[in-house]
């Protein structure tokens, strides 16, 4: 992407205007980072833009912004603007096309506004962001409420970028969240979802997970972790504290870019605990169902959220079944066979893994299930069916419980190695009927 962005930023400069990289790309090559996308910040109008790039896309041209395809990538480009007021907190009621510096001053944070010129590399620097690159301290520009005023989700992405940069947020910056973290019931819950799933998912998630809930930021989206500070357990089982602790320390342990549903269901796996709390006249302390009720709670919550029906199936699941490892080990081999078998169970054995070295540090049964893996791994978990509801229809049987129920045992002795053909399968099945 890099060619065809310096190509139309000396397109635009040949053409008499000054264009400069802009944002996220300038900082992170400064970090050392190869950006993901390049942002050219340009004097040209959008109509000069369109001019001289005519098949261009004007999906923001009001906000002087136009999206450029070029050598096969979608560059934006975004002419200099000083934004008017802020009414509903998201986007400015209006823009007017200004200069560099005042466009720099527009911006979120300064580490995000500074821009370079692509012909010679030099750093254009109106808002100290170099400075605050090298302290690696995230600042936002101006007055910080003003810009958390403006637009809100400003706010998480302040969490956000300290996350996944490990940059500690300025100390007035830092208050400016605390006060203005009310402002984040007007932001969409996509919008929130979409920060929120890369702040879970940076290698450096239990840092932004007790950042999100030290500036009170999570109180106005996922409420229900805040339950789980203080929420006591089994020190027999849970040496290392409450449910909070615990699911940061599981959150820490996960690899670096575990995928979006496994950290999802290690920050609800025990969302229910609070709720189910119970504790016996002796004293101990239990959560009797808390894996059903979490998995109803980890639907509701990512349904709140707006995440896709595949992620919300997904991690709710591995939440409903996260307490049945403690019994693999006596599970008929069919039974076992039929555990192991759905496609989310690589990450539900992370889940477990972390789950108990992160308080009992029980191996037994992960270690089990490792060598059941290879003791397994010659045939299909669920190998094909040998007989099929054709082959009941065909005796006369009507779909229906006992029709389901003929086929699960016929499975089950095939599971279990007692059937090895279709002729043995259809012999078994006279005897069923």
């Amino acid at each position: 992407m890099l060619p065809a962005a310096t190509s139309l930023a000396k397109s635009l400069t040949e053409a008499g205007h000054t264009a400069y990289f802009a944002g996220g790309c300038v900082r992170d090559k400064l970090l050392g980072h190869s950006p993901k996308d390049y942002d050219i910040a340009t004097s040209a109008t959008p109509a000069e833009v369109l001019k001289l790039f005519p098949s261009s896309n004007e999906v923001g041209a009001h906000f002087g912004v136009v999206i450029v395809k070029h050598q096969g990538h979608h560059i934006e480009i975004a002419t200099f603007r000083t934004d008017g007021s802020y009414k509903d907190g998201r986007r400015p009621d209006s823009v007017t096309f200004s200069t560099p510096e005042e466009d720099a001053h527009r911006r979120d944070f300064t580490i995000n506004g500074l821009f370079e010129n692509p012909v010679t590399g030099e750093i254009i620097d109106h808002v100290n962001g170099f400075r605050d690159i090298e302290s690696k301290t995230l600042r936002a520009i101006g007055t910080p409420a003003h810009r958390f005023q403006e637009d809100a989700l400003r706010l998480l992405r302040a969490v956000r970028f300290s996350t996944t940069l490990g940059f500690p947020i300025e100390e007035t910056t830092l208050s400016a969240i605390k006060e203005n973290a009310h402002l984040l019931d007007k932001i969409s819950p996509e919008r929130i979802r979409d920060e929120f799933s890369k702040i879970i998912t940076s290698p450096n998630r239990r840092a932004g997970l007790e950042l999100l809930v030290s500036t009170s930021l999570i109180d106005h989206f996922l409420p229900e972790v805040l339950a789980l500070i203080g929420c006591e357990q089994p020190p027999q089982w849970h040496p290392e504290g409450d449910v909070f602790t615990h699911t940061c320390i599981m959150l820490e342990m996960l690899a670096p870019h575990a995928p979006l549903t496994l950290c999802l269901a290690t920050l609800l796996h025990d969302i229910a605990k609070p709720p189910t709390q119970t504790t016996d006249p002796d004293g101990r302390i239990r959560f009797n169902g808390h894996e059903s009720r979490g998995a109803e709670m980890a639907t509701e919550i990512l349904t709140r959220l707006k995440y896709p029906n595949a992620v919300i199936r997904d991690a709710s699941h591995m939440v409903s079944r996260h307490m049945q490892f403690m019994n693999v080990q006596q599970m008929r081999k069919s039974t076992l066979k039929r555990f192991m078998s759905p496609p989310t169970f690589p990450e539900e054995m992370e889940l477990h893994r972390v789950d108990c070295a992160s308080s009992n540090g029980f191996t037994d049964n992960y270690e089990y299930l490792n060598a059941k893996a290879e003791e397994f791994a010659n045939e299909p978990l669920i190998p094909e069916p040998l007989v099929t509801g054709k082959d009941l229809i065909s005796r006369g049987l009507k779909p229906g419980p006992r029709f389901a129920e003929i086929l699960n045992d016929i499975q089950t002795e095939q599971l279990e190695n007692g059937l090895l053909s279709r002729e043995d399968a259809l012999a078994y099945l006279e005897t069923l009927l």
